[in-house]
């Protein structure tokens, strides 16, 4: 009986031995076939440029394509539970942004868990939003807007591109900090909301930086303030929110994430090459262009950060009371 037993613990030592061996080959082989990167929203829209940005020059310093699958749905959900669910050996990936952390909270019922089911790899980019109120809404600053809406008793409605996105919990913030009232009003996307802004449907609202600025710059919106730290690089006549309401920041990240359980060597791999890429001069400008800022780092120092913006917007959503399941 005992030889029986020895014999069992050497063979699961040897089938461990084996299934270890297989994995260290394949992290030292990496990549040996196309990597598929998968942006969980439709083409056209902000991560689908950045994931065509970074596709080429990644691919080529990985020597194997990289190519782009856009699985959109819910919110970024459907995209994100594909890769939660992926085989973790590096060669299906995901270019994850905000939403990721605000819906860890946002949603009752999530099918994954941003910090159990997947592998932060490498942080790309960081950009703010700027807030934007039509050209007949009488303010001009961004504590004028506070005042104009604690005046209308709530009366004031604001929209976002959907509900529980980074434009609208970016407003959401806002009125909690300023101590006013706004309702919210959802719209199928980034172009419907800022038309809403425009035509007076609504008085003010959070948008992509560089599309807002060309509205603001042909005078159907007033720009009011950007959501980052400081006054923005491209911007720099459009003071920070935060020069009103100390403390405001709400940057948009990118970042590249994986399935749980992916080889350090491999998420070590493709963090390496991503810095590189990002410190690369023409990279930096295309990023600029973009109205991003690169903004590399360890794997460590993105989970790091992840936690942290999950914390950071559960607070907003449970404040707030906003629920969209």
């Amino acid at each position: 009986m005992k030889h029986h037993g020895l014999r069992r613990s050497l063979l699961a030592g040897m089938a461990g031995l084996a299934l270890f061996g297989a994995v260290a080959a394949q992290a030292g082989d990496y990549p040996s076939k196309p990597i598929r990167l998968v942006v969980a929203y439709p083409p056209g829209g902000p991560l689908d440029i950045l994931a065509r940005v970074l596709a080429e020059p990644l691919g080529t310093a990985l020597g194997q394509p990289l190519i782009i699958e856009n699985r959109a749905g819910a919110g970024g959900v459907i995209g994100s539970d594909f890769v939660a669910k992926a085989q973790p050996d590096g060669y299906t990936i995901l270019l994850g942004s905000t939403p990721l952390a605000i819906q860890e909270t946002l949603y009752r019922k999530l099918p994954y868990s941003a910090t159990r089911d997947l592998t932060p790899i490498a942080n790309l980019a960081e950009g703010p939003q700027v807030l934007v109120v039509g050209s007949a809404v009488p303010v001009k600053t961004v504590q004028e807007l506070i005042d104009y809406g604690r005046a209308q008793h709530g009366k004031l409605n604001y929209a976002s591109p959907s509900a529980g996105g980074t434009n609208h919990l970016a407003a959401e913030l806002l009125k909690m900090r300023g101590g006013f009232e706004a309702t919210h009003i959802a719209y199928k996307g980034g172009a419907p909301a800022e038309i809403a802004i425009i035509s007076g449907d609504v008085a003010f609202g959070f948008g992509a930086l560089t599309g807002s600025l060309q509205q603001v710059r042909q005078g159907r919106l007033r720009a009011l303030g950007v959501t980052s730290k400081q006054r923005w690089p491209s911007a720099p006549d459009v003071p920070a929110i935060a020069e009103t309401l100390p403390g405001f920041d709400v940057s948009s990240w990118y970042g590249l994430l994986g399935p749980a359980g992916m080889p350090a060597e491999v998420v070590q791999r493709l963090n390496s090459e991503v810095n590189k890429i990002l410190a690369q001069p023409a990279m930096k400008k295309r990023l600029v262009d973009l109205d991003l800022l690169p903004a590399p780092g360890t794997p460590a120092q993105f989970r790091a950060y992840l936690h942290q913006n999950i914390d950071m917007w559960g607070k907003v959503v449970r404040d707030a009371g906003i629920t969209v399941d």
